[in-house]
């Protein structure tokens, strides 16, 4: 028994050394390291040279491609383009989920099929759900026949030639993908917000318009800056959806291009590619992120205060 109590001290004793919680921590520091400090690093370093794609490092240029990012317009249309997907889709993504979350949380007949329902669309790949838009939206697609038989257009609409059509339809798409996504974190917070509340506002003759606005919005306003970010940066970092909709090269001459289309133009081709110049159209990704997660935060800590 005096053995078995001096093996229990030993083994507590053992669990009070300073460096066990950095053995339990290793292996998560260790893919951190590899897959994101490391990466990261390198892009940096990469984005002051003018390596190509299969010719190794390259030179060291200095900020040269920093300072010719700043005369490339291909490059601010990108940005253009990627800016404005955010500030479109982002609002959307935040609002509208709510608002379904809001109509499926009610507990009546048959509710579980229409959220499995709207969230069935998340299970898709982005490649197939493409396609699935490539032909709803194409000249002869299902969109334009109907319409044209509707006669509410003469000709067809060129969702997929337009740089700006395709730009909308790919927001479109990305909206429509993400609505069950971002339906299940509103589930969740709205199982939170007390529904003494709702009662209450019931009797001060609040109808289900300004209980939303009143109740539901400030109970769950912690998710909606979470989604909010969360949105922004996959809008910030939108390829797939573009590259369904627009074909390999982005839309007519390139028009319907995002930042993360820039920069596999810039880097990756095997012949006039620039893996330096396309590091550093990376990095003003990168800080484009970093600035509008930041901004969301200080106003979410603004309106939280």
């Amino acid at each position: 028994m005096a053995s078995q109590v001096r093996g229990l001290h030993s083994g507590a004793a053992l669990y009070r050394k300073w460096w066990v919680p950095y053995v339990w921590l290793a292996p998560a520091l260790v893919m951190i390291t590899t897959f994101g400090i490391f990466p990261f690093f390198n892009t940096l370093l990469l984005s002051f040279t003018n390596a190509k794609p299969l010719g190794g490092g390259g030179n060291f240029v200095g900020f040269e491609n920093y300072s010719r990012l700043l005369s490339d317009a291909s490059f601010w249309q990108a940005t253009r383009n990627s800016v404005t997907y955010a500030v479109i889709a982002v609002p959307l993504l935040v609002l509208l989920p709510l608002i379904l979350a809001s109509i499926v949380h009610k507990k009546i007949p048959f509710i579980g099929f229409f959220r499995s329902a709207f969230y069935t669309p998340v299970l898709a790949s982005v490649v197939a759900v493409g396609l699935v838009w490539q032909n709803l939206l194409s000249e002869q697609g299902p969109v334009n026949t109907v319409l044209k038989n509707l006669n509410v257009i003469s000709e067809a609409i060129p969702f997929l030639s337009n740089n700006t059509l395709i730009l909308l339809s790919a927001i479109a798409l990305t909206v429509w993908k993400g609505l069950g996504w971002y339906m299940i974190f509103y589930l969740a917070a709205l199982g939170g917000v007390p529904q003494t509340l709702y009662e209450a506002a019931q009797l001060d003759g609040a109808g289900p318009i300004r209980r939303f606005v009143s109740v539901t919005i400030p109970g769950v306003r912690l998710t909606m800056l979470l989604i909010g970010i969360m949105s922004g940066i996959g809008s910030l970092r939108v390829f797939t959806e573009i590259y369904m909709l627009g074909g390999a090269t982005g839309g007519p001459g390139g028009g319907a291009r995002t930042l993360p289309f820039y920069i596999r133009d810039t880097a990756l081709d095997p012949i006039t590619g620039n893996a330096g110049y396309g590091a550093a159209v990376s990095i003003a990704l990168f800080i484009l992120t970093g600035a509008l997660a930041y901004a969301a935060q200080r106003f979410g800590g603004e309106k939280e205060s």
